[in-house]
């Protein structure tokens, strides 16, 4: 997979801002992460969960990408449910 699997059509601008950003991450990694989780979830986020999700894509690749591989910790300031989800999200469960 090189890219998103889901279109941004039907989307509210924030819905669609964050799907961008998530897919435009910087470093490869990071966009397969969190584009995939996005992919899925975007349309079900909670607007709590939004502004969530808005907050932790502040975090600095190398930092979050530590962080979700376990290499380091997440500064609290980030951590949450959120991130827990993510950190668990695997597109192979999703029937990606």
């Amino acid at each position: 997979m090189t890219g998103t699997t889901r279109s941004s059509g039907g989307l509210d601008d924030r819905r669609k801002r964050l799907l961008f950003r998530c897919w435009h991450r910087g470093t490869r990694e990071m966009d397969l992460i969190l584009g995939r989780f996005a992919d899925t979830t975007i349309v079900s986020l909670t607007d709590d969960e939004l502004s969530q999700l808005e907050h932790l894509i502040e975090v600095p690749d190398p930092d979050l990408y530590a962080a979700l591989t376990g290499n380091a910790p997440l500064a609290a300031l980030y951590a949450g449910p959120l991130f827990d989800r993510i950190k668990s999200f695997r597109p192979r469960d999703q029937g990606e």
